[in-house]
């Protein structure tokens, strides 16, 4: 059974930094692109950052340039560095998986009803 679990969030000030950390079990994710999406009460899942099998990212506009998103195969985990944290960054966060991609595959979606499995969320509150 496919689990990702979430961790890191937190409340940091703006400007501060956080760091994410999702850890995915039950299947190996060669081939498979892994993303960050985060949604705030009463709005729909919101895209943030993906990464494909062969390394290529593709951030949200709001997060470019603060935002890196990594990942371990090897370890099964998914990292999203979040620098410069604005109040609007205010969400809770989940890793989410896509796929299984032809090996060449440099795709990376952006929409919800492209990805599977979904991790529980950890929430990040940014204060002004």
């Amino acid at each position: 059974q496919v689990q990702l679990v979430e961790s890191g969030g937190g409340l940091m000030q703006a400007g501060g930094s956080l760091r994410l950390s999702c850890l995915a079990t039950g299947r190996t994710f060669s081939n498979y692109v892994m993303g960050w999406f985060r949604q705030t009460p009463g709005r729909e899942r919101e895209f943030v950052a993906g990464m494909s099998w062969r390394g290529l990212t593709d951030y949200a506009d709001s997060v470019k340039g603060r935002f890196t998103i990594s990942r371990d195969d090897a370890k099964n985990t998914v990292t999203l560095q979040m620098n410069s944290l604005k109040p609007e960054d205010t969400a809770v966060y989940s890793c989410t998986t896509a796929g299984p991609y032809d090996t060449n595959n440099y795709y990376v979606p952006r929409r919800v009803y492209e990805y599977d499995y979904w991790g529980q969320g950890t929430q990040v509150t940014v204060s002004s």
